[in-house]
């Protein structure tokens, strides 16, 4: 079902000068220094030939049975090599053991969630509809279901070597579609992304499905050529809002557009009410503190702007968050230029007039970096300024406590942040009930972000089903979760067969529903 592009099209894209390949590095963040050459960087060749080795593939992704036992064998593989995936990712992240073997079961729990997505068939909406001439117009007979796209792009974030990297949500969801992947490795993990791919490659092989179903490259113009090849239908994206733009704008510059679905930064704002701070401020304080340094503050929904009351109550908050950040270790970043804008970062917000530092962030020894956080008038922030840079991501364990005078200027703040992946509020325990302006508070946050969280942190996102990950731009290109089942609808288009005869439709089409799909059937709701 998907347009099939003739070879020849491709001829201009992989012509000209040979380069020569570039080294891919392994690298120790804790030291900085080399570990081992894993790989080299790919040419435009070796990329056209990853994405047509993904494009012959697809055929083998069509049988679902084959598909959802593919994504189960994946899971149990990845399990299986739980110590050898673990310890490399450690040497190339500084993650530790214990983040990185969690963050392996939910990738393996991912995986097999989706698995069951497509044996269930749900996603695929299959709505039918005979035909009725009493209606206004006619209705023909009309069936209508979704089908994958084609080979998929992803690219690979660095804080996630595993759930948003080569076995990802990205990957997992458009595997569980039915389409082919491409992946852009990440420069920090290069050595894990290649036993990961090794591992998925495997297991495809024990369900007849080809190796090519997964491909992989590595290197900056890889990354730019495998988005503009003919062969590449769509791309989802994790990173800087700096890299992830620009791919996005490849993607809709390309002869035919693709989507692009990037989740590019976020600020993740969280609104402390007065009433909440009085009742609870050592316990935010604390919780703040645990949620802005998690994983060394490198998670895609830390905290980075926290609107908390002045006053008393506003104060105890900050001693709490200052007490708890104080008591933090220094950590190690994914990698040295991150660390060095993590310093740069907080050293230029740090010099802004009436910015205080309760907490110094900066660096440690051995190439660690310490936490720390920022206070600053809300005022401040009310309108266009020098203190504007307060409203962009600094990615590492930094926030920064902006203190209101008032609701109004609490608001005028929050009217001037852009698009996140999640907004935050903290109500006392009256407002959560639905006294005062708990639901106003809810509604003003709402427009902000695609997860809105009540008297939580949002460093962690589940994978469930009523899941989203995603927010209004610049958090993502696109209105679509990459967490989560509905994931999969990224990698899908619908198309409608009229008057087709019965002989001539898919299974998944016919009357008779050979494959028990749920699905909408003349207007009524099937299971």
């Amino acid at each position: 079902m998907t347009q099939t592009i003739p070879l020849g099209m491709t001829q201009k894209y992989v012509e000209g000068p040979a380069v020569a390949a570039a080294p891919v590095w392994s690298v120790d963040p804790r030291t900085g220094k080399q570990r081992e050459q894993v790989a080299v960087e790919a040419t435009a060749q070796e990329v056209d030939a990853a994405v047509r080795a993904a494009h012959a593939a697809r055929g083998a992704l069509a049988d679902r049975t084959v598909r959802s036992a593919f994504l189960r064998t994946a899971a149990d593989q990845l399990q299986a090599a739980k110590e050898q995936l673990v310890e490399v990712a450690d040497a190339e992240t500084a993650l530790g053991p214990v983040r990185l073997t969690g963050e392996l079961a939910r990738t393996c729990f991912q995986l097999r969630a989706f698995a069951d997505i497509v044996d269930e068939g749900a996603f695929l909406d299959v709505v039918i509809n005979h035909p009725d001439d009493t209606a206004t117009p006619p209705i023909p007979d009309l069936r209508r279901y979704k089908v994958p796209l084609g080979v998929v792009a992803v690219y690979s974030a660095s804080n996630f070597p595993f759930a948003f990297s080569v076995p990802g949500g990205d990957t997992a969801s458009a595997l569980a579609a039915g389409c082919p992947v491409v992946v852009k490795a990440h420069p920090d993990h290069p050595a894990l992304s290649e036993l990961v791919a090794i591992v998925l490659r495997r297991a495809a092989a024990e369900h007849g499905i080809p190796e090519g179903v997964l491909g992989l490259v590595h290197g900056f113009e890889a990354g730019v050529e495998l988005v503009k090849h003919p062969l590449v239908t769509a791309a989802g994206f994790t990173g800087s809002v700096r890299g992830g733009r620009a791919l996005f704008d490849a993607a809709a510059a390309r002869p035919v557009p693709i989507p692009f679905h990037g989740e590019l930064g976020s600020l993740n704002p969280v609104l402390i009410t007065e009433a909440a701070a009085a009742e609870r401020a050592e316990a935010i304080g604390t919780g703040l503190a645990g949620s802005m340094t998690l994983g060394v503050g490198q998670f895609c929904v830390k905290p980075g702007l926290v609107l908390a009351p002045a006053g008393d109550a506003g104060d105890r908050l900050v001693k709490s968050l200052t007490d708890a950040v104080s008591d933090v270790d220094a950590g190690v970043l994914l990698d040295h230029r991150m660390r060095d804008n993590f310093l740069a970062g907080v050293a230029e917000r740090a010099e802004l007039p009436d910015v205080e530092s309760p907490v110094t962030a900066g660096a440690g020894g051995d190439h660690t970096v310490s936490p720390g956080f920022l206070t600053v008038p809300a005022g401040k922030l009310a309108s266009e300024g020098e203190h504007d840079l307060l409203l962009e991501e600094c990615f590492g364990p930094l926030t920064v406590v902006a203190r209101y005078e008032d609701e109004d200027e609490a608001k005028s703040v929050l009217s001037r942040l852009p698009g996140n992946l999640t907004a935050t509020v903290h109500l006392s325990g009256e407002e959560a009930a639905g006294e005062g302006r708990g639901p106003e508070l809810l509604a003003e946050l709402t427009p902000l972000a695609g997860r809105v969280l009540v008297n939580g942190w949002p460093t962690g996102v589940a994978v469930a089903a009523a899941q989203h990950h995603g927010g209004p731009y610049p958090a993502t290109t696109s209105t679509s979760t990459s967490v989560g089942g509905t994931a999969i609808e990224r990698w899908l288009r619908p198309v409608a067969y009229q008057g087709a005869p019965e002989a001539l439709l898919p299974p998944e089409l016919r009357d008779d529903n050979p494959l028990g799909l749920p699905r909408r059937f003349n207007g009524a709701l099937e299971r």
